[in-house]
């Protein structure tokens, strides 16, 4: 309460018929007081000191700790965000531990070093080597990023279309492709596999990249150059052209090592990928992929658990990651910071919306049924999971009325969903009928857009916000096989509970599991021994990979030092 505010609601001093500037003038007149003005004095004595009664009790009673804490949450939950001038003023990590570097021009990019305002402080700590790592690729991205004296030189040979092993710097392209979602996970995996092998990455702008994230790398940037020479042939990569990989390994009846290699080659691991660009994950192909400076690569996956079953990259992984469930965690929070104007719209609904609950849970609803919706098994899967796991309260159908409690705790529910009817359903519930706690939800949806609209610009700034304000809730509940949930997950370090697939119309017993890593799935992982030269289930190879919740064919990273397996409902 701001007890400010309430005085100068209630005080006489502020009241319309008695200026302050008469108040104060007062005592010169020669203390003389006519009973108008006597009564008027001892009226507001008689309103204002039981008020300054009332507040000394309650300020008596209250613990310093609590009023401590309360003048901190003005700071945590971000009402102050807009009195921060400078990013020293910040009061917490404001690099994250050593994940961010120092130096960037604040003003272009607020987020970089505000988002320490909106969250809580992160249980996963970078490791030395990882943070070693990120500035020695810094370097290395200032030295040979676009229009550098290196780019430039490396890009003559690919204009001339030989290859010459010998150059001093190396690249990967990103081509932009697929939903939000499935872009940053796939960014995210192509930067560590950059980072693996010492090559610099460029992202392909697409027509919205610019518009929704930040420049990470200091003094320089990952934005493919437009004038770059192949860049008008990205839409036509695929499985068949000439310069990709797998079609290079299945035409040539050579081995690997004596292939004779382009000045660039297009790796594809898209859903529709065959067994010949599979054996990208073997290593006796990566030694091949070496000697090639460019790499253009289209990618909707989270690679990153198959990148942990090639023998060459293992010994470094266990380096950058000993915490290995915290993968995308450290690599989405370095590379991807809204831009000012996505910022805005994050801040805005935060504070005024989030900021003051006692408890915000996430709950991010994405069907794949094409009729239309809402479908009541959903609603009743998605109450079913939040109530056997008290995430949020039951209600009392049966109750009177109205449920009270000496400490009633307000709750507020951030939904997201391309429809409106999941939230206007759960918001209704919780309206029509007390809580069994006596707690207080309210429910809050910042859009519902109907149809994913991939790469237009206001609806996916509008999509990147979601997902970070889902990244900022307390608890998170995920619908299964969604890249936007995963997204959300990693950036907040939250391990959500995610749905079941329901089928049959029927919403699934148990409705939920909690995720077993706060890891994104890699949804179309190869199953096959590259030694063996023979198919195998690449879920049992490591103890720090396994099969997914959501989907029992893909793959995910967590911490070997889990002690259960997860077993799938039957």
């Amino acid at each position: 309460m701001d007890l400010n505010s309430f005085r100068r609601r209630f005080s006489p001093l502020n009241r319309t018929d008695q200026p302050l500037t008469e108040v104060a003038r007062a005592p010169l007149k020669s203390f003389g007081f006519s009973t108008m003005k006597i009564n008027k004095v001892f009226a507001a004595c008689l309103i204002i000191f039981p008020i300054l009664l009332t507040i000394s009790l309650i300020l008596r009673h209250q613990p310093t700790d609590q009023i401590l804490r309360f003048a901190d949450a003005r700071i945590l939950d971000g009402r102050n965000i807009s009195s921060v001038k400078k990013v020293d003023d910040l009061p917490k990590d404001k690099l994250l531990s050593g994940l961010l570097a120092p130096g960037f021009d604040e003003g272009s990019c607020l987020s970089r070093y505000q988002s320490v305002l909106f969250r809580k402080p992160s249980p996963y700590k970078p490791s030395r080597y990882l943070l070693s790592k990120l500035r020695n690729y810094e370097a290395l991205h200032k030295r040979c990023g676009p229009h550098t004296k290196s780019y430039n030189e490396t890009l003559k040979q690919l204009k001339s279309g030989h290859n010459i092993d010998s150059t001093d710097c190396k690249y990967i392209v990103w081509i932009s492709f697929s939903g939000l979602g499935n872009r940053i996970i796939s960014i995210a995996s192509v930067f560590l596999y950059a980072l693996l092998t010492d090559r610099v990455l460029l992202v392909d702008r697409g027509k919205d990249m610019d518009s929704l994230f930040c420049e990470p790398f200091p003094e320089t940037s990952w934005l493919l150059p437009l004038d770059f020479p192949i860049i008008d042939q990205f839409n036509r990569f695929d499985r068949e052209s000439s310069h990709c990989y797998g079609k290079l390994l299945n035409d040539s009846i050579t081995n690997a090592t004596t292939i004779s290699l382009p000045s660039y080659l297009y790796i594809h691991i898209v859903h529709d990928y065959d067994h010949f660009d599979k054996l990208f994950f073997c290593d006796e192909y990566q030694a091949l992929l070496g000697r090639v400076p460019w790499l253009i690569i289209r990618t909707d996956n989270y690679i990153v658990p198959s990148l942990f079953l090639i023998q060459a990259f293992g010994h470094e992984l266990g380096k950058l990651f000993p915490e290995k469930g915290a993968i995308f965690h450290h690599l989405g929070r370095y590379l991807f910071h809204p831009t000012n104007p996505v910022w805005g719209l994050i801040t805005r609904y935060y504070q005024a919306y989030l900021a003051r609950a006692d408890e915000r849970i996430g709950i991010q609803v994405r069907v794949f049924d094409t009729r239309p919706g809402p479908f009541q098994y959903v609603i009743d899967q998605i109450l079913g999971c939040a109530h056997r796991f008290k995430l949020l309260p039951e209600i009392d159908v049966h109750g009177s009325g109205v449920t009270l409690s000496a400490k009633p705790k307000v709750k507020s529910v951030l939904m997201t969903s391309l429809t409106a009817g999941y939230y206007e359903n759960l918001r209704n519930i919780y309206w029509e009928y007390p809580t069994v706690t006596g707690d207080m939800i309210s429910f809050y949806q910042p859009s519902h857009e109907e149809y994913q609209q991939t790469e237009q610009k206001l609806h996916e700034e509008k999509a990147f916000a979601e997902m970070y304000l889902l990244s900022l809730t307390d608890v998170l509940v995920t619908s299964p096989w969604s890249t936007f949930g995963y997204v959300a997950q990693g950036l907040g370090g939250l391990r959500p509970w995610i749905l079941y697939k329901p089928e049959n119309d029927t919403a699934p017993d148990p409705p939920c599991v909690q995720s077993m890593s706060i890891e994104p799935c890699f949804h179309a992982p190869p199953f096959y021994d590259c030694k063996a030269k023979k198919g195998i289930d690449t879920g049992t190879l490591v103890p720090h990979v396994r099969h997914c919740e959501d989907m029992s064919w893909g793959l995910k990273v967590v911490d070997s030092t889990l002690d259960f397996p997860f077993k799938w409902p039957s």
